[in-house]
């Protein structure tokens, strides 16, 4: 039996490439004009903070400043969970950096990872997202696993990402770090086709005041946030701030859109170094978020009329406490304790979601002297995490209702410098227990050659696993009634989770070279091949009768499929002047996947595109205006009737004083509304349309 979950949409048509490319070369021809009869322009904001950087640093320090190669040395700590730079990783990273973040016309984190190459980012309807690494898109996406600061945001309930209460104020960002492939090895199970770390700045540097404000028409109608930082001076930092928004609901053809959507957000963050040399702190932060959602959807009923149409608001509320201490012997040697609670829980009519986890980690690293330099680092956790499912009995429940589960792990990771400076060899296994699945283990050995600090080529090969999550066992989600000849109304399919269900293992193998010839130009080719082993399918077992004359069809969560991946990611960046830059970027995908006959894939492998481009522009016009375009072509996803599309957003900047800036932000500017997903859940209809929208704002600095 063939369940289908989709909805049909007609193709969308975009603007030729030729209008783009005619774009692009008349902003060319612009710019190279401009810049023919301008003065110097003060410097942006990524030149100030660069060389407010250097000037801290001190004689030693300064020696070891590369300006020749910034691409290279841009500082990464995902890779390895130590301090690194991009040149120096065996891996496919992508950093968004802070400059990135501040000239972004994205007013949330789902937006902002749209900017990195081979991260798959479709809005499903206002407050959802689908976001993938490499392939298995779907709104639940289980192989990716996302970090604020070192608390995992990866849901163990339904797997995947709840993205609608992930959110910090954007201005507090650091950086945004995106591994493509398995990272599994140091950070665990279901990092297996990526690693998204996102990291707040320290106290120390938002310091001061800020206010931000703005909104417009037609989706982001109100946009606040407040922070303010202060200090003791005596090595204490810390801020507080507050924001909120309200979103509009999204665009559907038959105006039945109710996902409006609106939440209040407020924390903290306090650093504390006793010491003048920063060689203990102690780190403290927190968040807590209110919000209501729109939901449009139906439930199945055991008695006539068999469904009942949804229209309502989803509560959801949550927050977290996290506490980090850290010690420093010197620049190879360090250990740290983490740990942090969280609380979140999610209400509507039909679903009570009430999800508590605790978790303490520890890692320590050091050089181990041996014939060869050895950089050994290794670590251990604990995490509980004790969820309570409230359902409606017939539509959903789990069974057991309540359960707690532990997770224990450790993992060890050694760097072996075979040539000083030029070749490096990398091995480590993460090994952990889990109450579904039982014991695993994720090795990886990763091979870095560097000629020079301008070169570098990289292979690697991973076993990654995605353990199974609450509802991948105990779940009971009944969907609407399939009609059939005899009667149309009392067949119900029904989702059920299995006791029996396994972790989904992957075998990667990759290779990368990355490379800087010039300081203007810099890029980064890498290649990737995955082979996938007990991927989730749905088998169809014994029909049977409910109490109320219905007939339930369970389709049973099994592991009897397999897959394939192979693509490329290509992306480069160009400094064509002191005011004007260029990146893009270009990903290929293939992605196929194979069950026995009688059963059907959780995920279509026609839910990725096979290819995107990205192009972003940032353009200093000098009398403190700014000038960005990005410019993105995603493929179309067949198995969800999803055409492709072409997108532009444009934002232009106005800063009369240092710390004031005005911002009109254009959004989504070649169609009036254009559709990103079309995957329907239990309970949930298939999302709506992306708007056009333009939006302003103001933010003042003290």
């Amino acid at each position: 039996m063939a369940i289908s979950l989709r909805r049909w949409t007609a193709p969308m048509a975009g603007p030729p490439l030729a209008f783009l490319a005619a774009l692009l070369f008349g902003a060319m021809a612009a710019v190279s004009y401009a810049q023919q009869g301008a003065t110097s322009p003060p410097p942006s904001d990524r030149q100030s903070n660069d060389l407010e950087d250097i000037l801290k640093l001190d004689i030693d320090q300064l020696g070891k400043v590369d300006v020749s190669t910034p691409a290279m040395n841009v500082e990464v700590t995902s890779v390895a969970k130590q301090e690194s730079t991009v040149g120096r990783s065996a891996a496919a990273i992508y950093v968004i950096t802070s400059e990135m973040i501040a000239r972004s016309p994205a007013t949330n984190i789902p937006d902002l990872l749209r900017m990195a190459p081979g991260v798959e980012v479709a809005r499903i309807d206002t407050h959802t997202w689908a976001i993938a690494v490499r392939g298995f898109n779907n709104r639940y996406t289980d192989k990716l696993l996302v970090l604020i600061d070192g608390r995992t945001v990866y849901t163990p309930i339904t797997t995947g990402v709840y993205w609608d209460v992930q959110d910090v104020m954007l201005q507090d960002l650091e950086r945004i770090e995106v591994i493509r492939g398995p990272g599994g090895t140091i950070w665990g199970a279901n990092a297996v086709n990526g690693v998204i770390n996102i990291i707040t700045k320290k106290a120390k540097k938002t310091q001061g005041a800020l206010v931000t404000y703005g909104g417009g028409a037609d989706e982001d109608l109100a946009l606040g946030g407040a922070r303010v930082g202060k200090s003791n001076g005596n090595g204490l930092y810390y801020r507080i701030y507050g924001k909120h928004f309200e979103r509009a609901p999204g665009y559907s053809p038959d105006g039945e859109a109710h996902d409006d959507w609106r939440q209040g957000r407020a924390g903290f963050r306090a650093d504390w170094e006793p010491d003048r040399d920063g060689s203990r702190m102690l780190t403290v932060q927190g968040d807590y978020y209110v919000g209501r959602e729109g939901v449009y959807g139906a439930i199945p009923l055991p008695v006539s009329p068999y469904q009942q149409t949804l229209v309502e608001n989803e509560e959801v509320n949550g927050g977290n406490l996290l506490a980090r201490w850290t010690k420093v012997f010197d620049d190879s040697s360090d250990w740290s304790v983490q740990l942090y609670y969280d609380q979140a829980q999610r209400e509507f009519s039909a679903y009570k979601q009430y999800v508590n986890t605790f978790d303490v980690e520890f890692q320590h690293r050091f050089p181990l002297q041996f014939q060869r330099r050895h950089e050994f680092i290794w670590g251990g956790d604990y995490r509980q995490i004790h969820d309570d499912e409230v359902g409606n009995g017939f539509a959903d429940y789990f069974d057991p209702t309540q359960r707690t589960t532990s997770l224990f792990s450790m993992f060890f990771q050694d760097e072996i410098a075979l040539v000083e400076d030029k070749l490096f060899f990398t091995v480590g296994s993460k090994f952990e227990h889990n109450d579904y699945s039982g014991f695993e283990f994720q090795p990886s050995g990763r091979l870095l050659y560097a000629p020079d600090k301008k070169r570098a080529i990289w292979a690697a090969i991973s076993r990654a696993v995605r353990t199974p999550c609450r509802a991948d066992q105990d779940v009971r989600f009944t969907l609407l009634p399939q009609p059939t000849p005899s009667d149309p109304n009392r067949y119900f399919p029904r989702l059920t989770g299995s006791r029996d269900f396994q972790s989904e293992q992957l075998m990667a193998y990759e290779l990368g070279y990355r490379a800087q010839p010039k300081k203007e130009f810099a890029y980064d080719i890498a290649l990737f091949y995955n082979v996938y082993e007990s991927v989730p399918t749905f088998l169809e077992g014994a029909p049977y009768v409910d109490p109320y004359g219905n007939v339930i069809v369970p389709l049973v969560f099994s592991n009897l499929g397999r897959g394939r991946t192979y693509g490329a990611e290509i992306t480069g960046e160009w400094t064509l002047s002191d005011r004007w830059r260029l990146s893009g970027s270009y990903g290929y995908l293939y992605v196929q996947a194979t069950s026995v006959p009688g059963t059907e894939p959780f995920i279509s492998p026609g839910s990725s595109p096979r290819n995107q481009v990205k192009v972003a522009s940032k353009w200093d016009l000098g009398g403190d205006w700014q000038f960005d375009m990005n410019l993105r072509y995603v493929d179309n996803l067949p198995a969800l009737n999803v055409p492709n599309y072409i997108t532009m957003d444009l934002r232009l900047a106005w800063r009369p004083r240092e710390n004031l800036e005005y911002a009109v932000i254009g959004r989504n500017l070649f169609d009036g509304h254009h559709l990103e997903f079309a995957e329907a859940t239990p309970f949930f209809f298939c999302g709506t349309e992306v708007r056009r929208s333009v939006y302003g704002s103001v933010t003042w600095r003290y």
